[in-house]
């Protein structure tokens, strides 16, 4: 009863209200809920976003497929199936989960796979070597991925379910604030010195990974959700079909489709700033630069950029792309201008700073978005499509941003910050949920 009260108390604070447990869009029971809710869901999301950092497939993933000796095709195949891996499959998965008036299971399920393949990873280093341990990485990784994919489409179901709609944005917004404050504690400890850390070090850091996605799971499994409908889940495969066709007859949740599409550029142009900065300085910039950068961007602006998403995410969508194209437009107009980038050697790590907080707005903003602009069943639907058909898209940009890149990184980046400039366009077009 104690710890009632002072989560409840707590929840007023953040909730910055009187009555911190008004709801106008969730069950009355639900509503009860709502402060023990609110805090299980934000330290389970802190605890899954520290286990990305330490497998991040462009830093500690990346290394240890190298040091394992495997090929570098495989490590160019990492970044890809973590994205797109995750996103592909939630058509089908949207149609199971749609079977089920609890859905919490699923998170449970997949934070729990997840540890499990990341566990697996960590084996994997200790027991082979050369092409076959890259593989056995890269099939570890997409068994990760799609299980990730349960995660994305249940969290967003529960949380429209038992958080409030004007508290949703603040409660992302502060679990990526306190874990970007984490993530940043440990990138100084995992990248302090000068040589890179034994292969013992970052195999400890998967198992501390995997280790972390299973108490993830406990924690998640600890929120009350009351049943919710079920409608469509008889077939999951027809399911899956018949959803695909919101994006013909559902003309709002089709142009935030459109979108989200074009800023996604704010994601795909983080690899060209590296790629920019190896190429154009001279000084031994540690990778662990832009890895503090990102988690320094997430500390410092995410509850902001959630507490803005409760007031208007459609704007929130604005701002984070508005930022994030001209940040690349100007980045790849300076490689343009300056190729050898001698004199500016750490506008780079400032450009990726910035692109952080920029796609931390975009992220916070359409996820908010989509939890609002839909209700019951439909939540799912939205989730499972929009995800599905962006996986789809992620991987043909992508391509389309790589080919690009063989006339120069600079290029690259001059073509995301227009598709982005696009985007906040199309942004600008959408309704306010």
């Amino acid at each position: 009863m104690a710890q009632r009260e002072l989560l409840e108390r707590l929840y007023a604070q953040v909730a910055n209200e009187e009555d911190a447990r008004t709801c106008k869009d969730i069950s009355a029971d639900a509503c009860r809920e709502v402060p023990g809710n609110f805090f299980r869901i934000i330290l389970a999301n802190m605890l899954t976003k520290v286990g990305d950092l330490l497998i991040n497939p462009k830093t500690v993933l990346a290394w240890l497929v190298s040091a394992v000796g495997a090929p570098s095709a495989i490590a160019a195949m990492l970044v890809p199936i973590r994205e797109s891996g995750s996103l592909i499959p939630q058509l089908m998965i949207g149609a199971w989960v749609r079977r089920y008036a609890v859905r919490k299971g699923f998170w449970v399920l997949g934070a729990v796979l997840q540890g499990l393949a990341v566990l697996g990873m960590a084996a994997v280093v200790w027991t082979l070597q050369g092409v076959a341990a890259g593989l056995a990485i890269l099939g570890l990784l997409v068994l990760f991925s799609v299980s990730r994919g349960f995660c994305s489409v249940a969290m967003k179901d529960v949380q429209g379910k038992t958080i409030p709609k004007s508290r949703r944005g603040r409660l992302t917004g502060l679990a990526a604030t306190l874990s970007g404050v984490i993530t940043m504690a440990l990138t100084l400890v995992i990248f302090r010195g000068d040589s890179d850390p034994s292969v013992a070090f970052y195999t400890a850091l998967l198992a501390g990974a995997g280790l972390i996605w299973l108490a993830a799971g406990a924690v998640f499994a600890g929120v009350d959700e009351y049943p919710g409908a079920t409608e469509g889940g008889s077939n999951a495969f027809r399911e899956a079909l018949a959803s695909l066709g919101l994006l013909r007859s559902d003309g709002p949740f089709r142009r935030f489709v459109i979108t989200r599409a074009l800023l996604m550029a704010s994601s795909l142009a983080s690899p060209f700033l590296v790629l920019l900065a190896r190429e154009s300085t001279s000084l031994p910039l540690l990778l662990g630069s832009f890895v503090l950068a990102s988690s320094l961007a997430s500390a410092v602006s995410a509850t902001v950029w959630g507490y803005m998403a409760d007031t208007s995410s459609r704007r929130v969508m604005i701002r984070g792309g508005s930022l994030s194209a001209l940040v690349c437009l100007a980045a790849g107009a300076l490689a343009l201008w300056q190729p050898d980038g001698g004199q500016l050697p750490w506008i780079y790590p400032g450009a990726f700073f910035v692109l952080a907080i920029a796609h931390a707005g975009v992220r916070i903003g359409r996820k908010t978005y989509l939890v609002d602009m839909a209700g019951g069943n439909k939540r799912t639907d939205y989730t499972s499509v929009s995800n599905t058909v962006i996986g789809v898209l992620l991987l043909l940009v992508g391509g389309l941003s790589a080919a690009v890149s063989a006339l120069g990184n600079d290029w690259a980046l001059l073509l995301l910050g227009a598709m982005g400039m696009v985007g906040v366009i199309s942004a600008w077009r959408l309704r306010d949920v």
